[in-house]
């Protein structure tokens, strides 16, 4: 998966599991009588701190406690796998499938949602690269009619990666859009149609409604599509992004995660709880702004980065 959290180089931040190891432990004193009550509070505010959440955070000091009166942590080295091994646990629980849905005959249909300023454009624009680079024939649609800067950057994104665009004059209704792109992609060949909708606050109900609209007509027009509806979660929001996802699918049935900004936050637990709290699988985690700070996740290389000694 490559480096996902920065490590500072200088100054006082560090990494999650270098602040853990600092717990109340040595080898002999984890071997002699397991950890203290005084060091699995200290885990349990660390994890918090590191927004895993309440429910995530409570699951994994219970295992480690339970495996520390059971001697089965006697060396630091024993706690950090025990600690990745739930987070790695946590992530495959549950709707956890990190490929993306493919159609099975025509273009596979991929609407993109999530607020302002959560990175779907930006995404999308990664996402295109990514799959052009595999060999499909990718259709951008900007269905984001109200704001003429983000159709300008889905259009440069679109020209770089070598991938078709449709967009909509200013205010056109966004489902139009999105039928127009289906009618494009059908008449040009393309198997990949990526549809960016306007970023909404998860807390307007107009906005939502239209939402539901945008989904509801792509279905229509081709059964099946939406194949898939990907949430766009900015990481450095910390447990936010929960209140955000909840939202957003009640509305609509997404259907994978993406979690941007992961290079610039210290507090990844977030990616766990977020899956956790709304059974829906993290399909991407965005680590930069260039085309291929775009990382399709995995798990267990989630889990060893973010504890990485």
């Amino acid at each position: 998966m490559g480096r996902l959290f920065q490590r500072p180089t200088d100054g006082p931040r560090r990494s999650l599991w270098q602040r853990i190891k600092d717990l109340a432990l040595t080898d002999v004193g984890v071997a002699v009588r397991g950890l203290d009550e005084v060091s699995l509070e200290r885990l349990e505010e660390m994890l918090l701190e590191a927004d895993f959440g309440v429910a995530t955070t409570s699951r994994l000091v219970a295992t480690v406690a339970r495996d520390a009166r059971e001697g089965m942590l006697r060396t630091r080295d024993e706690l950090l796998r025990a600690l990745q091994d739930g987070v790695e646990s946590a992530l495959r629980s549950g709707a956890s499938d990190p490929a993306l849905r493919v159609a099975a005959e025509g273009p596979t249909v991929i609407v993109v949602i999530g607020i302002n300023g959560a990175g779907k454009t930006t995404f999308i624009g990664k996402l295109a690269t990514r799959m052009r680079g595999e060999g499909h024939r990718v259709l951008v649609a900007a269905g984001d009619t109200f704001r003429a800067g983000a159709v300008d950057q889905l259009r440069v994104w679109a020209s770089r990666s070598g991938s078709q665009f449709i967009s909509g004059a200013a205010g056109r209704d966004p489902a139009a859009v999105a039928v127009d792109a289906l009618e494009a992609a059908a008449a040009s060949g393309a198997d990949v149609v990526l549809i960016d909708t306007a970023g909404r606050l998860h807390t307007s109900g107009a906005l939502m409604d239209e939402l539901k609209k945008i989904i509801r007509v792509i279905g229509k027009r081709r059964p099946g599509a939406p194949h898939e509806i990907l949430l766009v979660l900015d990481a450095t929001i910390g447990q936010n992004a929960i209140a955000q996802g909840q939202t957003f699918s009640a509305a609509v049935p997404v259907t994978g995660l993406v979690v941007t900004k992961v290079d610039g936050t210290a507090k990844g637990g977030v990616v766990v709880a977020v899956h956790e709290a709304l059974d829906v699988p993290v399909k991407f985690i965005g680590t930069g702004e260039a085309a291929g700070d775009l990382v399709p996740f995995d798990a267990a290389e989630f889990a060893r980065e973010l504890l990485e000694p």
